[in-house]
């Protein structure tokens, strides 16, 4: 993917600025940063939940901000989790797992269901697939959510703030799964507030301010000699001192 002068704006109000970003086959980009400083909206204008204003996006070689592109089309290719779950109460797991299999790349029910089966067995969530989503903790919902977004086999995994809502003794087991899939060479782009995940699996981190990526490089750039007073500040806020 190679995001090129990407600009969003609400109104008067303009959320991200001339972004620039490319994420090469087995990133792991980590989006850091504060509150509102637009990662969300990136992560959603990369799957086009959100329509740009300016800019082009580029993925798989195809510009997809192009009004005349089948949002629909481009969904298929990527798999986006979010930090609320989103899983679907009134379905098990397995059927919310084969929804998308099923209804939009019209897989059969049983190859649908035996692929579910093997991801929920990886994930530790084998003995869940009859279960409804509130008989779940919150880790386990959330590991839910990520192996639906895997079974339609995506080229590009979009995650946004994955362990915000999750108690902190929940937050290492979906951090390990984000783990395995970087070491599997899973493509990922990922707003997160965990930096000492983000030095330790990211490929390249972006640090966004007010709407724009300040700067951005690998991890032990960004995290050990920072360009922007900017960058240091926010680190020096969120890292834990010696």
């Amino acid at each position: 993917m190679q995001v090129t002068g990407l600009r969003k704006a609400y109104g008067d109000k303009v959320v991200l600025r001339d972004i620039d970003l490319e994420v090469e086959p087995n990133d792991v980009v980590c989006l850091i940063g504060s509150s509102g400083s637009g990662k969300s909206t990136l992560l959603r204008c990369l799957n086009l939940l959100e329509t740009v204003d300016d800019g082009a996006i580029l993925f798989e070689g195809n510009e997809i901000t192009d009004p005349r592109v089948d949002a629909r089309a481009v969904r298929r290719r990527m798999g986006m989790v979010f930090q609320a779950y989103n899983l679907f109460p009134h379905l098990t797991v397995l059927e919310n797992v084969t929804l998308a299999p099923r209804q939009v790349h019209g897989v059969g029910r049983r190859p649908a269901e035996a692929a579910a089966h093997e991801l929920l067995a990886r994930f530790g969530l084998a003995e869940k697939a009859s279960a409804h989503p509130d008989q779940l903790s919150g880790g386990q919902q959330q590991r839910a959510a990520i192996v639906r977004a895997l079974a339609t086999g995506p080229s590009l995994l979009l995650l946004d703030e994955v362990t915000s809502a999750l108690d902190p003794e929940l937050v290492g087991e979906v951090l390990d799964i984000i783990r395995d899939l970087a070491a599997a060479g899973t493509t990922m782009v990922l707003a997160t507030h965990e930096m000492a995940f983000a030095r330790d699996v990211a490929t390249k981190v972006c640090f966004l301010d007010d709407g724009a990526i300040l700067e951005q490089g690998p991890p032990s750039e960004i995290f050990a000699a920072p360009v922007h007073e900017r960058t240091r500040q926010f680190l020096r806020r969120v890292l834990p001192t010696s």
